[in-house]
């Protein structure tokens, strides 16, 4: 005996979303995984919406609130992660207002200072550039425009070095 596709279909959404809020494109690829008809889904993924468990601009703000602060994201590495869960470009940017461009400069710096903590032998050209560049290649990875992590390791290891030198 089959299972009636949209209660089905409800319970694979609700499941979904008592785990973390989902975007609607997530749950539409879940709800394809487990094989429910495309117009099935739609009218119950069409329904939460109606009634507001799935709400894509609602969860682009959470999203962006919590992979800024707890993975130090950039704009740009959120903006890819909002359109690969199928965010729309107007939707996030609105999400994405909130990361001014200072907030989003302290995060990158607040990063680079915490790893030069453990750094050593700055004084050692090599090492220094060795360090710049691993640095700067987290930054990219986090979403950083070049010039931007450039700059800021820049200043970050000029201080760090500055700070050896008076504890000398």
């Amino acid at each position: 005996m089959d299972a009636d596709p949209a209660a089905l279909a409800r319970a694979v959404v609700l499941r979904q979303l008592t785990n973390s809020p989902k975007s609607r494109l997530q749950l539409a690829r879940k709800l394809a995984e487990r094989n429910i008809p495309e117009d099935v889904a739609g009218a119950v993924l069409d329904r939460f919406e109606e009634v507001r468990l799935i709400d894509d601009a609602e969860f682009a703000q959470m999203w962006v609130r919590s992979r800024s602060q707890t993975r130090k994201l950039a704009k740009g590495a959120l903006r890819r992660e909002l359109a690969e869960k199928g965010i729309d470009e107007e939707t996030a940017a609105g999400a994405l207002e909130q990361v001014s461009d200072e907030d989003e400069e302290a995060l990158a710096r607040e990063l680079v200072v915490r790893k030069l903590r453990n750094a050593r032998g700055l004084e050692d050209r090599a090492e220094r550039d060795k360090s710049v560049r691993r640095l700067v290649a987290m930054l990219a990875r986090k979403g950083y425009q070049p010039s931007q992590a450039f700059r800021i390791v820049g200043e970050a290891v000029a201080a760090a070095l500055e700070e050896a030198d008076s504890d000398a």
